[in-house]
């Protein structure tokens, strides 16, 4: 029977990065992954021939600059090309149009409302200064407050620290990003409805909130705490497609020595004395481990993989209660030809970036009540990005691929399942917002994939559809997440980790929770094993 050090469940990027640290360490490393192909929700597909999705997740921020140098990453293929901004339109021709230069920004707001231009460089500053507190903690385990041990103690009175170093204003502001609505934070900044609208966008991204909801101002400094070649909170586009992350990560794999093997789902996770010793293949091989880590969402990590008998009294309807709530929908688009907004001129450099079609914070609220009573979306939030505008790989000459995010699309439906007749009418309702901001859209089309949360859930293994592996609501962060006795990536059963999103520091194209669990894999084995072994 075979043996490896560690044996890595799911072949997304968290999964990829802790092996890859793992092997990195000198390990025998085993990933393991259901489909024939790597990468979960970061991954690159030709689906339709001469065109290549980004199938699920479609533009990076948040990869953590550390994983990129430690990971050797740049020389194993990754390149991301900066969006210079982005674009809103608001559907009765008034638009914004931003951008990464901070003049032509403030003109570009001005247009709407010079107050809100001067308030764009306060709330700047005080998004960054919520983002540099939390920074340092995404690359680490989180304190726990109940911890005795001194080590534990000193990383809470750290953070304790950095809160006290704001000062009673900013820890007053600290509370607000951290409980507020999208809507009231930014009532506290701005007056004009479309500035508002184009910064709450992010607020809705992926999450059961609305932007009226507390706590969804959160989500908005979630995609903030990354970056790009320096520029804090700054997107970007992948060349070749989200894949080449998981591609790079992989071959840095490889090159420390660790193994992948596709087309080999996990049924079981193998359990003896109260400690995983291997795992059972779906066509029933078994293989052992010193440790075994599921970089999968919370519920198949524990429920699927494990025996309940093995876990303590309670604990498996804890994790049942972790919150997973689905709310988003993926289109992608091959077209013949480049799409035409009606309310902007043809090279606005800013479509390079995001195309936001979303309305008002009124509007997108809307659109989170259809999905509260779990109705076919009549008006969603739409996030829209043609790739091909910056990288000629994706689609053959004159053609281009688009990305569309749907916001809010319930996990099911009142009246039923996700059947091929609903998922044609969702589509019909997304490429008909479109088509009415960028006419003559529809007849470019010759090819669309829509993935509604069911096939989310089906093919890449996110519950209900949640991009996030988990909402991310204060009572599902750091210490909390994905529940106070997880938060270390360990789990009840001895030798059995966690590393994928539903762990801290949470979702996103990140890496950092692989990268936490495998300092933790490696504090707990790495010294047993290697003294074991023969000098």
């Amino acid at each position: 029977m075979e043996r490896f050090d560690v044996i890595v469940i799911g072949a997304g990027h968290n999964g990829l990065t802790a092996a890859a640290y793992l092997a990195r360490a000198g390990l025998s490393v085993l990933v393991l992954e259901k489909n024939d192909y790597i990468g979960g929700a970061a991954v690159s597909r030709e689906v339709e021939p001469g065109f290549i999705y980004s199938s699920c997740s479609y533009a990076l921020s948040l990869l953590r600059p550390e994983i990129v140098r430690d990971l050797d990453l740049t020389l194993h293929g990754l390149r991301v090309v900066p969006y210079e901004g982005s674009v809103t339109l608001m559907g009765d021709g008034r638009y914004i149009a931003s951008s990464s230069h901070p003049d032509v920004m403030r003109r570009e707001l001005a247009r709407h409302s010079g107050s809100d231009a001067d308030a764009y460089h306060r709330y700047g500053r005080d998004m960054r200064r919520q983002a540099d507190i939390i920074a340092p903690w995404l690359m680490q385990s989180p304190p726990d407050p109940a911890a005795l041990s001194p080590t534990k103690i000193r990383k809470t009175l750290s953070l304790l620290a950095d809160m006290r170093s704001l000062g009673q204003e900013g820890l007053e502001g600290a509370i607000r990003f951290w409980t507020l609505s999208a809507s009231d934070l930014l009532d506290r900044y701005f007056d004009s409805d479309v500035v508002k609208a184009h910064l709450a966008a992010s607020a809705v991204i992926g999450t059961g909130l609305g932007p009226m909801s507390p706590g969804s101002a959160y989500i908005m400094l979630h995609h903030r705490i990354g970056g790009l070649d320096g520029a804090a909170g700054s997107w970007g586009h992948v060349r070749g497609g989200m894949g080449t992350v998981s591609h790079a990560l992989a071959a840095s794999l490889k090159s420390f020595g660790g193994e992948i093997r596709t087309s080999s789902g996990v049924s079981e996770v193998k359990v003896s004395k109260k400690r995983a010793v291997g795992v059972v293949l779906e066509d029933g091989t078994q293989i052992d481990a010193g440790a075994v880590v599921s970089g999968l969402e919370l519920k198949r990590s524990v429920l699927s993989l494990l025996d309940w008998n093995a876990l303590p009294k309670g604990f498996t309807d804890r994790v049942s209660e972790f919150r997973t709530r689905g709310s988003s929908a993926k289109l992608n688009i091959a077209l013949d030809g480049l799409p035409e907004f009606k309310d902007l001129p043809h090279d606005c450099p800013s479509l390079d970036g995001d195309i936001r079609l979303c309305g008002t914070i009124s509007d997108m609220e809307r659109a989170y009540d259809d999905w509260k009573e779990k109705v076919m979306p009549r008006d969603p939030y739409i996030e829209m990005v043609v790739p091909s505008r910056l990288d000629p790989t994706l689609a053959p000459p004159g053609k281009h691929v688009a990305s569309v995010f749907v916001q809010y699309v319930p996990d099911t439906l009142i009246g039923g399942s996700w059947t091929d007749a609903n998922r044609a009418k969702l589509e019909e309702v997304v490429l008909n917002k479109i088509e009415r901001a960028a006419p003559g859209f529809r007849n470019k089309i010759r090819h669309v994939e829509t993935r509604t949360p069911a096939e989310l859930e089906s093919e890449i293994g996110l519950t209900q559809g949640n991009i996030f592996h988990g909402e991310l609501t204060l009572d599902q962060l750091l210490f909390n997440r994905p529940l106070p006795e997880l938060a270390h990536y360990r789990t009840p059963v001895h030798g059995y980790y966690l590393c994928g999103s539903s762990t801290h520091p949470g979702g996103g194209v990140m890496g950092a929770p692989g990268a936490n669990a495998a300092n933790t894999i490696l504090a707990d084995i790495s010294p047993r094993l290697l003294r074991s072994r023969p000098a």
